[in-house]
């Protein structure tokens, strides 16, 4: 590892973090046009994404306790109360937002207040559980039921909050939720490739799995690389919690199909299977895969793991890296959506995850999952 490379990363992360925190307080970013924040506070203050940039600021101030990174982040937190309020507002995605808020604020500073939100999201994030076929419902719809049987991978990376709440309540039923929905996600989306699915679909009433969908990627039966990189990451991490050997041996699968498609420039498509036109790139992918590759090597000690993590960052670091203070984003060229009219766009989750890829390269981390 080029430990020396990464502290330099690390410093100019912090450096250009703490002059973006100082003219955003209290913003809830999604993306960045011409250099600027947007405010998800303003917009949908129940977006999926509104909790990254405060855990951005609670890893930085896990590793410098500067102030002004915590006082930021507290402030984000006590936004998205609106959030909790609004049962529409409350879905599958409660981990995103209060892992990364209350459950780092707790664990950082103590605060009950903090505690008591983290519990409230993992409580309704455990009301959406499906019975009968054993997963987590994603979106929510009009009451009408259309999608009361659709699961999405991403979820994967929410269980962490129901393995959190069961270790703080010690109250079991939290994790056997969990659990139960990665045992699902673990059939019903990984194909035998290690490639996986976006979307699938069950009968709500008696679980029967009946047909995935191509969701956010090129197409149905494709590879959406975000998606790759939150099974890789989410099934290394129910790993960590649960020590179930399958969940391991998932994410490794995953894992291996991840790095057999990068490609020689090391910058991940969109699409792992999309055509070479139109190209879409995904930075935020990249980043995120990066860090579940770190935690494989920390479960393995497979130096394959940490090499391949290495050459992602280092592609984003030297392309894709806007390390100036001027300017409020980190990463650029991030893609949601293959077939999106807007592409190659600063996204907040991507420069949380490159944040948390580089702390945890120069150990500096703070454990939020």
């Amino acid at each position: 590892m080029e430990r020396a490379f990464w502290q330099d990363i690390a410093d100019k992360i912090l450096r250009k973090e703490r002059a973006v925190a100082a003219r955003n307080a209290g913003r809830i970013p999604y993306t960045a046009e011409s250099g600027a924040f947007d405010d998800m506070a303003e917009k949908n203050i129940c977006w999926w994404t509104n909790g990254f940039y405060a855990g951005l600021l609670w890893q930085l101030y896990g590793w410098s306790e500067e102030k002004i990174f915590r006082a930021a982040a507290e402030k984000i937190e006590e936004k998205l109360d609106r959030n909790l309020l609004s049962a529409q507002g409350m879905d599958h995605d409660s981990g995103f937002k209060w892992l990364l808020t209350s459950v780092a604020s707790y664990r950082l500073t103590g605060s009950e207040e903090s505690k008591n939100r983290a519990l409230l999201a993992a409580n309704d994030l455990a009301g959406r559980f499906n019975l009968a076929g054993g997963f987590i419902r994603a979106w929510n719809d009009g009451g009408d039921g259309k999608t009361a049987g659709w699961a999405i991978i991403d979820c994967m990376m929410n269980l962490p909050l129901l393995y959190w709440a069961s270790g703080e309540l010690h109250d079991p039923r939290f994790a056997h939720i969990a659990r139960r929905h990665a045992e699902t996600a673990r059939k019903a989306f990984v194909r035998e490739d290690g490639s996986v699915c976006h979307i699938v679909v069950f009968e709500p009433q008696t679980g029967e799995r009946l047909y995935s969908l191509g969701g956010q990627g090129y197409g149905h039966g494709s590879s959406w690389t975000r998606g790759q990189a939150w099974a890789l990451y989410g099934f290394a991490l129910s790993y960590l919690h649960t020590k179930e050997q399958s969940f391991l041996v998932t994410a490794e699968k995953v894992a291996r199909y991840f790095l057999a498609q990068i490609p020689e420039n090391s910058l991940i498509p969109a699409d792992f299977c999309q055509p070479p036109e139109p190209a879409r790139e995904d930075s935020s992918a990249a980043a995120i895969a990066a860090c579940g590759l770190i935690e494989l090597w920390n479960a393995t000690g497979s130096e394959a793991y940490l090499n391949g993590a290495e050459r992602l960052l280092r592609a984003l670091a030297e392309k894709r890296c806007c390390l100036s203070p001027e300017r409020d984003e980190l990463l650029e060229n991030g893609t949601v959506a293959y077939h999106d009219a807007g592409y190659h766009i600063p996204l907040i989750y991507g420069d949380y995850f490159f944040t948390e890829a580089v702390l945890k390269l120069i150990g500096k981390q703070t454990f939020l999952w």
